[in-house]
């Protein structure tokens, strides 16, 4: 059970499930999928609505939703065990630029 060292939790810019979760809009079965980014989105409202654009602000949650998925890996019973075993595992988050091809640590890292 995770005997790996690295977990990476990478999404990018441009990611439709974001775009999906705040348009304000019902999408079925997906909603349950998008429910974290909406509370990510309603959390964060403030930062978002400072933001220029559109597309600035999809590409900030994109990376807030991910920050939040290390966060929330990290709280988790298995990560938890691991790290209480002194297993060297580290949380990783990355965004991935779909137009530039560069992947960017979010500096939001978390190490048992």
């Amino acid at each position: 059970a995770l005997d790996v060292e690295h977990i990476i939790v990478c999404g990018h810019y441009g990611c439709g499930g974001v775009r999906a979760a705040i348009d304000g809009h019902r999408h079925g079965i997906i909603d349950h999928w998008l429910q974290p980014i909406r509370d990510v989105a309603d959390t964060c409202r403030h930062e978002l609505e400072e933001l220029d654009g559109e597309e600035a602000r999809h590409n900030r949650l994109c990376e807030l939703s991910i920050r939040a998925q290390v966060d929330g890996l990290s709280r988790t019973p298995i990560i938890k065990s691991a790290w209480n075993r002194g297993k060297s595992l580290s949380i990783h988050g990355w965004v991935y630029g779909l137009n530039d091809g560069i992947i960017r640590d979010l500096n939001c890292s978390h190490s048992g």
